[in-house]
């Protein structure tokens, strides 16, 4: 897999001046982002975030998710520690993409859930690839992260790389009466560490 990688620029935020890269696999239209304080090379233990887009709950503040909070609170936690990364990664809807999302969305206001939503539509349940988070680091030459993350499957994607997770630390969000049944579907189906 070949990467290519824009120019560092500076970002600005409410969390504080962050540094960014968008990168990309070669070929590829889908353009990710690489947001980061601090000296990240040949580092270890880096605090890191591999965040999935979601227009709806990163720009739009949904309270169906707690996708933005997480992203929040990620970059909150990186900035008090003044080193980090977050891999933002465009595979919006588990990576059934944002026109059907919002269709899953429908189907969830007539009562499904979100796996039962997917399914629906002909998609598994989720289709994320981390690859390119995996040979991003590796190119930044991380020896081990400390993974920010409720999610065992992202736990599962390093396991099987040169990386080494010295930690989980988890991201617990607020429920509210929007999101708690998403929030225990993936507690229950999917087994995230809530």
């Amino acid at each position: 897999m070949n990467i290519i990688f824009s120019n560092k620029a500076k970002l600005p935020t409410k969390y504080g001046e962050f540094n960014i890269v968008s990168f990309k696999q070669e070929g590829d239209i889908h353009e990710h982002c690489l947001l980061y304080l601090g000296n990240l090379n040949a580092q270890d233990d880096v605090l890191t975030r591999i965040h999935s887009e979601c227009l709806t709950g990163d720009v739009f503040s949904s309270r169906k998710c707690d996708c933005g909070e997480q992203l929040d609170e990620s970059m909150r936690v990186i900035a008090k520690k003044q080193t980090g990364i977050v891999l933002y990664l465009r595979q919006e809807g588990r990576g059934i993409g944002l026109f059907n999302k919002i269709n899953a969305y429908a189907l969830q206001d007539q009562g499904q859930d979100t796996i039962q939503a997917n399914h629906s539509l002909g998609f598994d349940t989720d289709l994320r690839d981390f690859t390119i988070a995996v040979k991003v680091l590796e190119h930044l030459k991380i020896n081990s992260i400390e993974l920010l993350s409720n999610n065992p499957d992202k736990i599962e994607v390093w396991r099987n790389s040169n990386i080494n997770i010295t930690k989980r630390i988890p991201l617990i969000i607020d429920n509210n009466k929007h999101n708690a049944d998403y929030l225990d579907v993936k507690k229950e189906k999917l087994n995230h560490l809530l």
